[in-house]
C-alpha cells in the first residue's frame, strides 16, 4: 500500500484512467463486433454505417492513447477488407 501523499494520488489517478479506458475499450470492441456481425448477415447499409462508426471509434481511441495507432490502423484495415469482400464494388 502507498504511504506518501503523491503515491496515493497516483493510485487514485490510475484507477480513474483505468475505468475510463476500460469503458472506451469495451465500447470499441462492441462497435467492431456489431460491424462484423452485420457484414456476416449481408446487410449492406447497416453494415456500412457500423463500419463507419467503428473506424471513428478506433481513431478516437488511438488519438486518446487508449490503443496504439498501428493497432487502430490494423483493425480498420481488416474491417474494411471484410466489408469489401462481402460487398464487392459494382463496376
Amino acid at each position: 500500500m502507498a504511504h506518501t501523499k503523491s503515491a496515493k494520488k497516483s493510485i487514485r489517478i490510475i484507477r480513474e484512467r483505468r475505468s475510463r479506458n476500460r469503458a472506451i475499450n469495451s465500447a470499441l470492441k462492441t462497435s467492431i463486433g456489431k460491424a462484423e456481425r452485420l457484414i456476416l448477415d449481408k446487410e449492406l447499409e447497416p453494415a456500412r454505417d457500423a463500419v463507419r462508426q467503428a473506424t471513428i471509434a478506433l481513431d478516437r481511441a488511438a488519438q486518446k492513447g487508449i490503443i496504439h495507432s498501428n493497432n487502430a490502423a490494423r483493425h480498420k484495415s481488416r474491417l474494411i477488407k471484410k466489408f469489401k469482400t462481402a460487398f464487392p464494388p459494382e463496376n
